[in-house]
């Protein structure tokens, strides 16, 4: 989220008084002054007093011809309409204003009216004209060399050129020409704001060295005020990609927190969405969810944004990744319609800024229609209606193209994104059936080549007594229960990188070093087979204390060469053959609940980590007699560490 400063500057400098004075003509103005500091005090409290007592100022100012005193009367005028969300008569007000200004050369003056017109036409999405009156304002700044209005003007250039990616570059400079004004002045909230953008072009442009350099020089300047909150989620943000998931958390969460006290459901609604990914991306889904949820619940009650936008991507992803694929097709639904919603909310922006353009103009017709010269002959007025008439009549047929070019645009931006849509949808359901490396494969080729491995751990899980379980239950109980054991062997197998090959029926298949070889693999699946028997366990308690009957697990393991690859024409399958396969299965068979059988092979490659009670032999077919481990547990945990490394999502862009 870039943080823009508008600075919309309030403050009021002392007014010069005139160098003829009398006694009465210098109490005037010094009244002038009085009330123009008067309807400034009132600007948020009392806008109604506030713009009453800017008017009287202005009448007695015309009345004394005081010219400066008329400027920033009419300043005050515009400002206490603008906060009304009145922005014709704001602009009506500024350019009256800046004309005073400009006949008396008060470059002060000048700066500060281009800055204020700048930014209603930054917040009317106009922003060619935003800028062109920011560089203005940027101009008699420096003529004035009025550094509080250097830095506004540098904020304000740099925020326009933000908006496209294109012209980034350009933001950074503007920006780094403001910070060191923040710092001169002691401006702390400027600086903090400022860093943070700057640190988030560069986070964007992959240099997280000075990304996390001006994100603590923002946080730094904040301390714990109202914006300090942006800087810990950058910050967050920043460890999540790095996958340094202890240093985003705590940072991610101090953003939560003050987020909280600050009551900002803005800011709350993308901290916990960050907070969300950081789960999905351990693999901790339920509690990704949970963030999700909660973030989802303020997020709803916002009108359409790049936030709820985010967010709902997010869900679907999570949802997905734990094959809850009914909830993931849900969000996905939700995404692909709130960015439509979002890119129809953009369009009329546009066009009621085009509507706001042409108020403008009838407005400054009108205004100098009533100005002109009583003397003005019929002649000229009736010219003037004729040229009014034919501009009416010219951006009516400019309208009506622009509508039947929007028209055609917007169906083949919705043909577009259908099929990016089906693209998308088909690339993951692709990735849910095969390994990325085989599937990437089959994209490119159209085939898959059968690999050889040397050396590939296999796995095979198995309910004793599984027939007679499915006569005792109601089918749907029986599926939702068999799902929730899959799924968290799924989270576990992940955890340990290895790769699912299949379920048939109440028989769980994994394996570990393929397609990926991998030096860890036989460590690995032994440490998921030992979670996934405790996991069992923990379900068969609960079982026991609710008066139901356990199901009981068998796993068995054998480590040795095998055959890897794509079977089918219509529904692809990955999958694994040779005699590693069946030994396998056969210590699957031969295992006991609650236990982990592994072969002699198996044995002798772990042996030095796990400790493991002999358990005789059993005779495969082809093979010979085979010898049999149970695996007790792990002998060092500080010999070996297990934990796979996850990658993290890339860094959001903050905008606010």
């Amino acid at each position: 989220m870039i943080l823009c400063l508008s600075l919309l500057f309030f403050s009021y400098a002392g007014i010069a008084q005139e160098s003829k004075v009398n006694v009465s003509y210098s109490n005037d103005t010094a009244m002038v002054n009085k009330l123009l500091l008067q309807s400034k005090s009132f600007f948020q409290e009392d806008q109604d007093r506030a713009l009453s007592i800017a008017k009287q100022a202005q009448d007695l100012s015309e009345k004394i011809d005081f010219p400066t005193g008329s400027a920033y009367a009419l300043k005050n005028i515009g400002i206490v309409y603008y906060l009304q969300g009145r922005y014709l008569e704001a602009l009506d007000n500024y350019h009256q204003s800046l004309k005073i200004f400009q006949d008396i050369k008060d470059n002060i003056g000048i700066a500060n009216l281009y800055n204020n017109i700048g930014v209603i036409y930054y917040e009317q999405g106009d922003n060619a004209k935003a800028l062109e009156n920011d560089l203005l304002s940027l101009k008699y700044a420096e003529l004035a060399g009025d550094r509080l209005r250097i830095l506004t003007a540098l904020n304000n250039v740099g925020s326009v050129y933000y908006i496209k990616p294109a012209t980034r570059q350009k933001a950074l400079e503007y920006y780094l020409k403001a910070l060191p004004l923040c710092e001169e002045l002691g401006n702390k909230n400027a600086l903090g704001a400022i860093a943070v953008n700057i640190g988030s072009i560069y986070a964007a442009q992959n240099n997280p060295e000075k990304a996390m350099f001006y994100f603590n020089k923002s946080l730094n300047a904040y301390g714990n005020s109202d914006g300090s909150q942006n800087a810990y989620l950058s910050i967050g943000k920043l460890y999540l990609n790095q996958g340094k998931y202890p240093q985003a958390l705590s940072n991610i969460e101090e953003a939560l927190s003050i987020s909280r006290k600050l009551n900002s459901n803005i800011s709350l609604v993308q901290t916990l969405t960050v907070l969300g990914n950081l789960y999905t991306n351990k693999k901790e889904f339920t509690t990704a969810v949970q963030y999700y949820n909660q973030a989802k619940a303020l997020a709803d009650s916002m009108p359409p944004n790049d936030d709820l936008k985010d967010l709902y991507k997010a869900m679907a992803i999570a949802y997905e990744q734990s094959s809850d694929f009914r909830n993931a097709f849900k969000y996905q639904t939700l995404y692909s319609s709130i960015k439509d919603s979002i890119y129809n909310i953009a369009t009329d922006k546009k066009l009621a800024s085009l509507q706001f353009d042409f108020d403008l103009q009838k407005k400054e017709g009108q205004i100098a229609l009533l100005t002109k010269d009583n003397a003005l002959n019929e002649l000229q007025i009736k010219k003037q209606k004729f040229a009014r008439n034919a501009l009416g009549s010219g951006l009516l047929l400019i309208f009506l193209i622009a509508l039947l070019i929007y028209r055609n645009y917007r169906a083949k931006v919705k043909t577009t994104k259908i099929l990016d849509r089906q693209k998308d949808e088909i690339e993951h359901l692709l990735l849910n059936i095969l390994p990325s490396e085989v599937a990437k494969e089959l994209q490119e080729r159209g085939h898959s080549t059968p690999r050889e491995y040397d050396s590939v751990s296999v796995l095979f899980t198995d309910f004793k007594g599984f027939t007679r379980l499915t006569s005792n239950m109601e089918p749907h109980i029986l599926v939702e229960e068999l799902n929730a054991c899959f799924m968290a062997f799924d989270d576990i197998i992940g955890k340990y990188n290895l790769e699912k090959i299949k379920t048939i029926g109440d028989s769980y298949m994994c394996a570990g070093g393929i397609p990926t070889p991998d030096d860890d693999h036989t460590y690995n699946i032994i440490r998921a087979g030992l979670e996934i028997q405790e996991y069992i366990i923990r379900n068969n308690e609960k079982k026991r204390e609710n008066g139901e009957e356990p199901w009981d697990l068998r796993i068995g393991i054998h480590v040795g060469p095998l055959v890897a690859g794509v079977v089918g024409k219509k529904k692809y399958a990955y999958d694994i053959w040779g005699a590693t396969v069946n030994v396998a299965s056969r210590m699957e068979s031969n295992g006991a609940p609650e236990k982990v059988n592994i072969s002699a092979a198996t044995y002798e490659l772990v042996k030095d980590h796990y400790s493991c009670t002999y358990r005789g032999k059993i005779n495969a077919k082809n093979i010979g007699e085979i010898d049999m481990y149970f695996v007790d547990g792990i002998k060092d945990v500080s010999s070996k560490d297990f934990t796979v490394a996850e990658d993290a999502d890339g860094i959001n862009i903050l905008q606010n």
